[in-house]
């Protein structure tokens, strides 16, 4: 319980830890990447157990394990970014997101590194082409490697289809108000579904890549309130952010938003995976208005309804 504390006081103030891991030596490239993830979704790393085969698996999905009395889907992460190893995987990292628990197979485990989220970047283009959109962020080690940071909300719905039936949406009513809510979140795939979510309520958005880019957009929306005399409260009516994204959290996104006066009276929601009790209290520690785990679209709407309801009650 002192670990989780002291994790969740470092994502409150914009630093976090990661878990280093590779995938083999690539037999087609040569290379031996280094790949990284949030130790926060980390519940343990261990040998791999006995693995049972089901029928009609996604692909890399090698089926599953029990886990104290708990049946886990395992995927080779090897097999699904298209890495064919020299040798088989010989670690499983189980891990936790949104409540979802999961294996993953790796070959060798490094060590948990300190960064501060100003350290982890935007990938750069042609890590993005080459990864086909897997990896959501990097950041540079002292020996010159790069790590790259796994997008493993993408990782969750390409292979077990979290977050991906389409009959979640089917419950979605238009919001009657409709309104605009600015977003922030580096996966794609997240992206993607607040994007689809947001569409079926009627209410219009306007996105960012992490909370930098979230935060220098609402510095433009505040200049360009400040000079048509425009009510901030009529250009947005709500922010949504991720916790976890490159060069500025969502946590140091919503203390920025709340200490500024220009933005009195916009409310934050978080929106992430991370939906632990300890990471809640750290939401509302720096002033987030409600928190909603992924992969919900209708727990997201029900979040959203009154908030915009209500701004636009206010804006009468």
């Amino acid at each position: 319980m002192q670990s989780v504390d002291e994790r969740t006081r470092l994502a409150g103030a914009n630093r976090l830890e990661i878990l280093l891991f590779n995938l083999g030596r690539d037999l087609n490239s040569g290379r031996e990447e280094t790949f990284g993830i949030n130790v926060f979704k980390v519940r343990e790393v261990m040998r791999i157990p006995e693995i049972t085969q089901a029928p009609e698996m996604p692909p890399a999905v090698e089926g599953m394990v029990s886990l104290r009395g708990q049946l886990v889907p395992v995927v080779d992460l090897a097999k699904f970014c298209g890495v064919r190893p020299e040798s088989q995987p010989r670690i499983m990292i189980v891990t936790e997101y949104n409540k979802h628990t999961q294996g993953f197979l790796v070959h060798n485990v490094e060590n948990i590194l300190r960064l501060e989220w100003g350290q982890i970047k935007v990938p750069p283009p042609m890590i993005t082409a080459r990864m086909g959109g897997l990896v959501t962020a990097v950041t540079e080690l002292k020996d010159g490697r790069i790590v790259m940071i796994m997008d493993v909300e993408k990782v969750l719905a390409d292979t077990i289809q979290i977050g991906m039936d389409p009959r979640l949406f089917d419950e979605l009513r238009p919001i009657e108000n409709g309104g605009t809510v600015l977003f922030a979140d580096d996966s794609p795939v997240a992206r993607k579904q607040i994007e689809t979510t947001l569409t079926h309520l009627g209410v219009h958005y306007i996105s960012a890549h992490n909370g930098q880019e979230a935060w220098d957009k609402l510095q433009q929306l505040a200049a360009r309130a400040e000079t048509t005399r425009t009510p901030m409260y009529e250009m947005i009516q709500a922010v949504l952010t991720d916790v976890e994204m490159p060069e500025m959290d969502g946590y140091v996104l919503t203390k920025h938003i709340k200490n500024d006066p220009r933005f009195r009276g916009i409310p934050v929601v978080m929106h992430s995976s991370l939906s632990s009790e300890a990471n809640v209290n750290v939401g509302k520690a720096v002033g987030v208005d409600a928190y909603v785990p992924k992969f919900n679209p209708k727990e997201l709407g029900e979040v959203l309804r009154p908030i915009l309801n209500h701004a636009a009650r206010v804006g009468k």
